[in-house]
């Protein structure tokens, strides 16, 4: 986690290598890490909406395979980050990728024959 925090959050790092502050919310109060953190969320759950309207339309499989290729676009743009935005942006599209995954598994709880 230093290096991770070093590389895009460096206010961060240098808060928590402060030997004076015993406040983790102090240490780690920063906008950009918030934004890091709830993009994944905030996504996932923009998805899910377009994901039932997918559904309906062209059923679980599709939308599934759509899930999978946001998870591999997602995984890429984060393995290959070089900054706080193309980081910013995978963990938007693996929250697309929980979006629509999820989707398809409540639809799936609710076929009859699942559901006893």
């Amino acid at each position: 986690m230093p290096d991770f925090l070093k590389k895009f959050f460096p206010v961060v790092y240098r808060r928590t290598s402060e030997p004076g502050i015993d406040s983790n919310y102090c240490k780690y109060d920063n906008q950009g890490l918030q934004l890091f953190t709830s993009s994944l969320y905030l996504a996932g759950l923009t998805a899910t909406f377009f994901a039932s309207y997918t559904t309906r339309r062209l059923g679980r499989k599709l939308t599934m395979l759509i899930a999978g290729n946001f998870f591999i676009v997602g995984v890429a743009f984060n393995a290959a980050a070089k900054n706080l935005a193309m980081l910013i942006i995978g963990r938007i599209l693996l929250g697309c990728g929980v979006g629509f995954a999820n989707q398809v598994w409540l639809a799936l709880c609710s076929t009859p024959f699942l559901s006893s």
